[in-house]
């Protein structure tokens, strides 16, 4: 008799049925795995095999064959140890067969018995689902299955209680969401003292997704500016929560079971590899523009990293997904992230400041800033200067709006770009928006379409920046719950973007 039980292989955020087969077959005494596992599921056999052991389970002297099928789906991870115990103890008739074959099941297996959380539970809740299978997962991992409401999720903390539930000796019961997390944010917009015009273009980028790179020099505020970027943005809806925190299911970062509504806010370091920043590595994990999905992907210090690393986001940036080739795995995860870049005009950074500037100004600032090329450049909807703060600035009292009342007009323009594109699944801000649509709801009047006529043969625009600067227009006109698209609204684009430096 072969015994079957279910589990998942993970590709991306996909998680792919694999049927988990049985046999006990008369032979040599022997305990083998087929199917395309790694070296952590051939593992298993040692880890079951003690499990077992521990309850007073004996293996009988017989061939123990377990097949991963499809066989050509290469099966990485520890969550193989729960399903291959499970099907292992269905062919012993310890377990009813019916009962395992309705199971998805997932888990590392220590040597003991107790069952260790495992990463993914999430995405596997989602295919269980689909499937119409029960889902079976260590206790400490069943929080975040559960958020899947049309899964039933089962959470266990050891082999036994699996099969006391199976036998009906103590059936388990159903596993409970974890709680939603949504903590305050404590940096407001009140202390960053000054760089109003920053200010503004951080509100319209928040409003619509858009790219924004801030140049200036050292201690000026960029990174303060950015950090509190997260304070001004709306919460995740409750489908864009479950698709950001599947991508950090896979990666172990859900907090006991809990899903964030408060948006990623994801800064890595400007030594970071291109693996580490798009995904890779072994079994192409989700990079940090992934992890970013639905929030703010802030890179300081962006001329510094590495050429290649740069060129990379070109087509996340256009598409909001990236796809990871390797040799044996093609990869593709969402990456629909606001790009906020910070960088210093020269190698000095004062190159703004003749007392302080190298010999090498204006030639260092070309330079440095050449490290970014034209098309990434041109990709950025808005591009400001921040200039340094004055000593007696920095000894005012706060003064300016505070987070929450610019969240609240972010949050109002977000609303209205919602209704707008209520019917179009692949667009929810302007900054998605292309082509026709662009053209009916960015139609600037007469005024506005002779000013950026005027100012694309003046400054020599691409067509790329011509459509940045209308979907930019389009959201400060939305900020002022404006129905049509007006001179001023293009005005405050066009000079967001042909900054006298800044321009590429």
């Amino acid at each position: 008799m072969v015994a079957r039980a279910y589990t998942v292989a993970f590709q991306g955020v996909e998680a792919r049925p694999v049927e988990v087969q049985c046999a006990v077959t008369p032979g040599l005494p022997a305990f083998s795995i087929v199917g395309l596992p790694d070296k952590a599921v051939s593992e298993a056999r040692e880890r079951v095999r003690a499990a077992l052991s521990a309850m007073a389970i004996a293996l009988p002297s017989k061939r123990i064959t377990i097949n991963l099928s499809p066989a050509d789906l290469p099966k990485e991870g520890s969550h193989f140890d729960l399903p291959i115990a499970l099907a292992l103890l269905a062919a012993l008739e310890i377990v009813p067969a019916d009962a395992a074959e309705q199971t998805v099941a997932l888990g590392e297996l220590s040597l003991d018995g107790a069952l260790m959380p495992i990463v993914g539970a999430l995405p596997a809740a989602m295919t269980a689902a689909e499937e119409e299978r029960t889902l079976l997962c260590p206790k400490g991992s069943s929080a975040e299955a559960a958020w899947v409401d049309a899964a039933q999720v089962i959470g266990a903390r050891t082999l036994a209680e699996v099969v006391r539930h199976y036998t009906g000796q103590s059936p388990l019961p159903a596993a409970q969401p974890g709680e939603v997390i949504a903590e305050p944010f404590a940096r407001d917009l009140r202390d960053v003292k000054g760089q109003e015009r920053a200010k503004r273009a951080i509100e319209i980028a928040a409003a619509g997704r858009h790219h924004l790179i801030m140049i200036g020099t050292p201690g000026s505020g960029k990174s303060m500016l950015a950090a509190r970027i997260p304070g001004i943005l709306p919460p995740l809806t409750a489908a864009e929560a479950l698709e950001t925190s599947m991508i950090h299911s896979l990666c172990g970062l859900l907090d006991e079971g809990g899903i964030d509504r408060t948006r990623p806010f994801r800064e890595p370091h400007h030594t970071a590899s291109m693996p580490a920043i798009v995904g890779g590595g072994k079994g192409a994990k989700p990079g940090e523009v992934s992890l970013a999905h639905n929030g703010v992907l802030f890179m300081d210090e962006f001329p510094e990293f590495p050429r290649t690393v740069l060129e990379t986001l070109r087509q996340p940036i256009e598409t909001g997904e990236v796809m990871v080739a390797r040799a044996n795995a093609h990869v593709r995860y969402p990456c629909r992230f606001m790009l906020v870049a910070a960088a210093n005009p020269c190698k000095c950074g004062y190159m703004s400041d003749p007392a302080r500037a190298c010999s090498r100004a204006p030639v260092c600032g070309e330079d440095y800033l050449g490290r970014i090329s034209g098309p990434l450049m041109d990709r950025f909807d808005l591009r400001i200067e921040v200039p340094p703060v004055s000593f007696s600035d920095l000894d005012l009292a706060p003064s300016g709006e505070g987070s929450a009342a610019v969240a609240e007009r972010v949050a109002g323009a977000r609303e209205i770009q919602a209704g707008r594109f209520a019917g179009h699944e692949r667009v929810r801000q302007n900054a998605d928006v292309e082509g026709q649509l662009l053209e009916e709801i960015a139609q600037p009047d007469d005024e506005g379409r002779a000013l950026i006529t005027r100012a694309a043969e003046q400054f020599g625009l691409s067509a790329r920046a011509y459509h940045r600067i209308l979907r930019v227009a389009r959201t400060i006109a939305d900020l002022e719950a404006s129905e049509t698209v007006r001179r001023p609204h293009v005005a405050e684009a066009l000079s967001f973007r042909v900054s006298a430096r800044v321009a590429a």
